[in-house]
């Protein structure tokens, strides 16, 4: 570890957790919107994701991810407990990130289904001309549950919100191009 845990960090220190965290932040996006696009920048060329038992190439896995996502009739990832270790020469990192993801089915036959699941992403990271990505990925599972759902889309108080979906209809499309 390149410095003590509650010690102060430097500003620049303070930039590339930021930096960091944009990252895991646009992969979660990438994964709920099944945007390839997103997720594949979230890794360089050359990096790895071990979502099974063996680590393949993290850019063709990109889009499998994408297309595998869209199974769901919605996703939602949400990260938390960023621990980032830093290599001595600050041009790598070690991250664990907590994870929380809920996967929505509607299931015709079946009914609708959710499954939560709860565990961990453990990355490695590299920085590259002032720009932090993954090099590797393993979500490591704690547990996951299993139940029916219990989404009511017509309910008074959310039936006019406006819904989620894929790239590009989500909405979020139209609010980055507008925001600059």
């Amino acid at each position: 570890m390149s410095h003590q845990i509650g010690q102060v960090p430097s500003p620049n220190r303070l930039a590339d957790r930021a930096a960091i965290e944009d990252i895991i932040h646009l992969h979660c996006r990438g994964v709920d919107r099944a945007d390839t696009a997103s997720l594949k920048h979230c890794y360089w060329p050359e990096a790895t994701a071990a979502y099974g038992k063996e680590a393949v190439p993290a850019q063709p896995f990109c889009e499998t991810l994408a297309q595998a996502i869209k199974g769901f009739s919605g996703t939602h990832h949400l990260v938390s407990n960023v621990m980032i270790n830093f290599s001595p020469d600050e041009q790598k990192a070690d991250v664990e990130t907590y994870l929380i993801a809920f996967h929505y089915s509607a299931m015709p036959d079946a009914g609708d289904q959710e499954m939560t699941y709860l565990g961990r992403y453990l990355d490695r990271f590299e920085k590259r001309d002032n720009q932090w990505k993954i090099m590797h990925r393993q979500p490591i599972m704690s547990w996951s549950q299993n139940a029916a759902a219990s989404h009511d889309e017509k309910h008074p108080a959310l039936s006019a919100l406006t819904k989620a979906a894929r790239y590009p209809d989500d909405p979020v499309y139209g609010y980055d191009q507008d925001s600059g």
